[in-house]
């Protein structure tokens, strides 16, 4: 399992440390709390101590096990995955780290990325309007004009398959691969509208806990402008001090198990934690349980209890 380490500004020698659905989370205030030999040798290894007690003051501890927290909201541990990482000390909670690590198809989730290379390259800006082609779609909230802000919120397809077209493929592929954003798979030309709602574009909760990581650090090739733009976008919900930024996937397939994912991260105070949830989805009735049990893992681990 590899991590991005903390960004540790306490030490001089620091480590750099779906497709559903109306995203509806808006204003989740009902789910979210209102809330974080000899001589030389001996000298050697005296230097080595402090050195990596200075370390280990920088990084994380090991992994936090929260499988039963997991497992307390009605998901199976061993058919999910959630990963948390706390930015001041990277410390990690995971919920089968073995699954954490297995990529799948992103689905919805991957309008984070999308909507950053969209803002980056001046294809749109917050509110660009895509007008309505006036084809009915099965969301409803989908069938009319669309700003960027609102095609991110009620995860707007249609709206990223323009977006996608105008940034052109190999313009895709690049920056998905500057991201370091999973396998940076977009597959061929045919494949430019649909490449992150089938198995082509693949991510893992390790890799989408990283990308997230260095977005929320402005570690990644953008602008001031466009990581402003992202912030006001993403914003999903805000209690006593904490605010939640997060996107929702649901990647179905007629012969295989669908997947959920709820991805983002949470300002609590002069702290943030970046989280990934995937899940099986024998059916749409498990739709919820993606942003229920993110949040009950990060209420657990004190992600709304700032200070």
């Amino acid at each position: 399992m590899r991590f991005r380490p903390c960004s540790c500004k306490h030490f001089t020698n620091s480590y750099s440390v779906i497709e559903f659905v109306y995203q509806g989370n808006k204003n989740m205030s009902s789910i979210l709390p209102n809330r974080k030999g000899g001589i030389l040798k001996a000298s050697f290894l005296a230097i080595s101590g402090f050195i990596l007690a200075l370390s280990g003051a920088a990084s994380a501890a090991e992994p936090i096990d929260i499988s039963q927290i997991v497992q307390d909201n009605s998901v199976e541990a061993a058919a999910s995955t959630v990963m948390v990482q706390r930015l001041s000390d990277g410390q990690v909670w995971v919920s089968n780290a073995a699954r954490s690590e297995e990529r799948f198809s992103p689905a919805s989730s991957s309008k984070i990325p999308h909507t950053l290379i969209a803002l980056e390259t001046g294809v749109a800006a917050p509110d660009t309007v895509f007008k309505w082609d006036g084809k009915s779609r099965w969301v409803d909230a989908w069938n009319r004009d669309q700003s960027l802000t609102s095609a991110f919120q009620v995860s707007a397809v249609w709206v990223y398959q323009d977006i996608v077209q105008r940034v052109g493929a190999k313009g895709m592929a690049e920056w998905l691969d500057r991201f370091d954003y999973g396998n940076a798979n977009i597959g061929t030309e045919a494949t430019l509208t649909t490449y992150w709602l089938q198995d082509i574009l693949l991510v893992s909760a390790v890799e989408q806990v990283n990308f997230l990581h260095r977005l929320v650090e402005r570690d990644l090739p953008l602008s001031d402008t466009t990581y402003a733009a992202a912030d006001a976008i993403m914003q999903t919900d805000t209690g006593d001090a904490w605010t939640m930024y997060s996107k929702t996937g649901w990647r179905h397939g007629a012969d295989i198990m669908d997947i959920g994912w709820y991805a983002g991260w949470v300002r609590c105070g002069s702290d943030t934690y970046v989280f990934a949830l995937n899940m099986d989805m024998p059916g749409a009735s498990f739709r919820n349980l993606r942003i229920t049990t993110s949040t009950a893992v990060l209420e657990a681990i004190g992600a709304f209890d700032c200070q």
